[in-house]
């Protein structure tokens, strides 16, 4: 009983879902060693013909290849069940087959009596059609569109990870969205090439279909013949037709098993399954339905055709257009009345006074599809997505995005303004995909060339038929929803400051004061007015620094508050206490920081020049115009190895330099030594002002 007790216990703690695979594969080569009484193949066979019809219909109603991950797996083992039904029902039909027609069942009796008529004939000619169909039309067809699907997949692997890395960046997609897209990728390529290997396995199944019928019909014949006494006449006719019932019992299933992978490879694949592609696809245009009724009626009127039938059908395919024009007529009347009477003129009042909107997106009206909510617009998911990543990058809510139509601008035209004036316009077109050059793409495309609005890189308009050949390319291929959502981003990051109002900042100080209610209370008003902080935020901001580490911040302010007020030394002391995270933001992995320094002079040029005038910092025109070419070109040259342009400048000339370079080179970030963790390793890679 302890030994029972204990092989229960061992059981019940494997899945029993995980012993199916194994037990299915005992099971089938099992049947290719032991023999089967002739009811357990009547129940093999059934079972067999059920479990083909399943994968048929699973594979009409799934919508992506990916859903029925399983099939190439699915098809092996279908193959070798038929291969080992085969197997067994050959020996009992030589072994037995001397008895009667039923010797190997009664599904092989029926297949090769009732199916074939008991004609022998009939049945190899039927047998051979199947084979033929399966083997030559099905199963190569199936197997040519796997290879060439596995053949692009891969191409276009590249141009789709862009494409996702993209969304990712513009926040258009979260981390682990973004990984399940990249997984899905990777599993694409995978099934179409292990689809492209399956199919041999029904071809090959095909061929030993026809082999093990001529097989059982030559050794029926000498079982038959030379062990059983019977004539030659009887024991063709009695194991021929146990042959063909035993070959059509095998091949019906594998030829519906080819349909479905067929129709798994074949389709394209939309939100709707088979049945709904080809009724939405195929029986949704009254024209098509009224040519081609009008076309059977005349044939039906030719002398000598079938009219009853060609007319029938006629008119079922003329009420069906006629029923779908009506319904299309009633569902264009449905149009809202417009109340007859004119609303009184109502006097001016506040009311009428518009705010001005703090962020907002002006679109022609052929982009309101992309806006609209009863359209199911994907521009406005994709705003909350913009929204969602800048809360989480730059450490604050931003306005909302107040979406609303603009005739005065071109149709396919779009405006970003912020607090009422334009800061970025561009054109996109609702039907077709922007294939953007990221540099170094192999090839060009045909379309309408252009650049992306938010980064100015080389693009070009595409069909959507040519999205596949772009991501081949080399381009990053989006979406007109996309294109807007990205220009939208990036303006957001770099009028970030101008975003952060004193709403703004209020929320962000109640949120600390959430957790640390009394390090909030201590700064302000105590300390600072809430206008300082804001202006010490929003110089943070100006120079690409995250504020996510308010806590820090605070925690800096209150420290030196009691003898800095100015805003500009305040935030020089900040910029301190946020040196790793500063540090981090411009160098993610760490190691060693590789920086461009002042020479010695020109360091005492300019201190010179800083201590001379404290409050307006000018420097001399000749001075700046030196610093500003060899800022210039050491930053254009540190871009082109692939760093990241940074000026390392003692901390008391280090506002006056983000100052004054700021406009020109914004991609230069300006660090003091100060800024620089005590255990970071810097390298100078290029000293400006060394031949002045």
């Amino acid at each position: 009983m302890n030994i029972i007790a204990k092989f229960n216990n061992v059981f019940s703690s494997v899945n029993a879902r995980s012993l199916t695979g194994p037990l299915l594969i005992l099971m089938i080569l099992g049947m290719m060693v032991l023999p089967l009484p002739a009811f357990v193949l009547d129940m093999m066979f059934t079972f067999n013909i059920a479990l083909s019809i399943m994968v048929l219909l699973v594979s009409i109603h799934t919508h992506k290849p990916l859903e029925f991950a399983v099939f190439p797996t699915v098809l092996l083992l279908t193959t070798l069940l038929r291969l080992s039904l085969n197997v067994a029902s050959t020996r009992i039909v030589l072994m037995e087959g001397h008895t009667g027609p039923d010797a190997a069942g009664k599904v092989i009796e029926a297949f090769g009596h009732y199916l074939v008529g008991g004609n022998y004939t009939v049945g190899i000619v039927v047998f051979i059609i199947l084979v033929v169909i399966n083997f030559i039309v099905i199963t190569k067809g199936a197997g040519r569109i796997a290879e060439v699907a596995a053949r692009f997949t891969l191409d276009a692997m590249p141009g789709k990870q862009m494409a996702i890395d993209a969304d990712l960046n513009a926040g258009l997609l979260g981390e682990e969205e973004a990984g399940r897209r990249r997984t899905a990728i990777a599993q694409e390529a995978e099934f179409y090439g292990s689809m492209d290997g399956a199919s041999k396995f029904v071809r090959g199944d095909a061929i030993a279909g026809i082999l093990i019928l001529f097989i059982n019909v030559i050794g029926g014949l000498l079982v038959g013949v030379l062990q059983h006494d019977l004539d030659m006449a009887t024991a063709a006719k009695t194991y021929t037709l146990l042959a063909i019932g035993d070959g059509l019992v095998a091949q019906i299933p594998a030829l519906i098993i080819s349909t479905a992978a067929g129709l798994v490879v074949s389709r394209v694949g939309t939100d709707e399954d088979i049945s709904g592609q080809l009724v939405s696809q195929l029986f949704s245009r009254p024209q098509v339905l009224v040519l081609t009724a009008a076309i059977i009626g005349l044939m039906g009127l030719i002398p000598g055709m079938p009219h009853i039938a060609f007319l029938l059908l006629a008119a079922v395919l003329g009420g069906g257009a006629y029923m779908m024009t009506q319904r299309e007529k009633q569902a264009a009347g449905r149009v809202a009345v417009a109340p007859a009477g004119q609303p009184e003129v109502q006097d001016a009042s506040w009311d009428d006074v518009m705010p001005v909107d703090v962020l907002g997106l002006e679109v022609g009206y052929r982009l309101i599809s992309l806006v609209d909510k009863a359209q199911d617009g994907e521009l406005l998911r994709r705003i909350k997505g913009v929204r969602k990543k800048f809360a989480q990058e730059i450490g604050y809510l931003p306005p909302s995005v107040h979406i609303r139509d603009n005739l005065e601008l071109r149709p396919n035209a779009y405006r970003i303004t912020l607090k009422g004036v334009a800061i970025g316009a561009g054109e996109v077109n609702v039907s077709q995909y922007l294939a953007i050059n990221p540099g170094g793409v192999s090839g060009t495309l045909p379309g309408f060339a252009t650049s992306d609005p938010a980064f100015g890189l080389p693009a070009v308009w595409i069909e959507g038929s040519l999205r596949d050949q772009a991501q081949v390319l080399g381009y990053t291929v989006v979406d007109p929803g996309t294109v807007v959502a990205t220009h939208l981003n990036h303006l957001m990051h770099t009028h970030a400051a101008e975003l952060l109002g004193r709403l703004e900042v209020q929320q962000l100080l109640d949120r600390v004061a959430k957790d640390s209610p009394k390090l909030v209370e201590d700064l302000t008003p105590k300390l600072l007015p809430l206008s300082t902080v804001q202006k010490v935020l929003q110089n943070l901001l100006d120079e690409s620094v995250h504020i996510r580490d308010m806590r820090t911040i605070i925690d800096a302010m209150a420290e030196h508050a009691a003898r800095v007020q100015d805003p500009h030394e305040l935030t020089a002391l900040i910029r301190i206490a946020l040196g790793r995270a500063i540090v981090q933001q411009i160098w993610p992995q760490s190691g060693e920081l590789q920086v461009m320094a002042l020479d010695a002079g020109l360091e005492r040029l300019l201190t010179q020049a800083l201590q001379a005038s404290p409050n307006s910092a000018g420097i001399e025109p000749g001075l700046a115009d030196t610093l500003m070419r060899e800022a210039a070109g050491a930053s254009k040259r540190q871009e082109q190895v692939g760093l990241v342009p940074v000026l390392l400048v003692p901390a008391p000339l280090r506002t006056l330099l983000a100052r004054f370079l700021r406009r020109a080179l914004p991609q230069l970030k300006i660090l003091s030594h100060a800024e620089v963790p005590d255990s970071s390793n810097i390298k100078v890679t290029s000293i400006l002002g060394a031949r002045a």
